[in-house]
């Protein structure tokens, strides 16, 4: 097993002093991570919920958005068109969130972004005092205390952007 992985996240969190630990996520054989993701966090004694997923949009307007969200809320799309003030919204495709991002899908972190990306932080991350989040490597993810996330993310947009599931 691999302790220490490098990518723009972990420089990120080196360079502002803060601690976190990497968490192999085993990859089945086409290369996807395992689906029972939540037995594995468990395993470790984390919240499966402490999870912030990070959801890539694309606007009217051609413009890219993420939404940090922890937990299994859904994206609430009248209220995500409201706040960007667009007419349209959808999920971001396969191919687009690589290109917007720099990262492939299911590594896709809240931080460490292109600046041309607009963030939005849903206030389920507020919930939990460890967070897990995409390291930038596939295969991988990083947990972290919540508050030193958030402080990373003090730039986004705070609210609530979900319907609960």
């Amino acid at each position: 097993m691999i302790n220490a992985i490098s990518s723009p996240v972990t420089a990120l969190l080196n360079e502002q002093g803060i601690d976190y630990d990497v968490i192999e996520i085993p990859l089945s054989e086409d290369k996807k991570p395992i689906r029972n993701l939540e037995e594995l966090l468990t395993n470790r004694g984390l919240d499966p919920q402490s999870v912030v997923r990070s959801v890539l949009f694309k606007t009217a307007s051609d413009r890219f958005v993420l939404l940090a969200v922890a937990g299994g809320g859904r994206a609430d799309w009248a209220v995500l068109r409201q706040h960007l003030n667009e007419r349209k919204c959808r999920m971001a495709e396969f191919d687009e969130v690589s290109q917007a991002t720099g990262y492939v899908v299911g590594a896709v972190p809240p931080i460490a972004l292109p600046a041309h990306i607009q963030m939005l932080v849903d206030t389920s991350v507020n919930n939990h005092e460890t967070v897990v989040i995409g390291s930038g490597v596939l295969g991988y993810a990083l947990s972290l205390k919540g508050a030193e996330l958030l402080k990373l993310m003090a730039g986004a947009d705070m609210g609530v952007f979900t319907n609960v599931a």
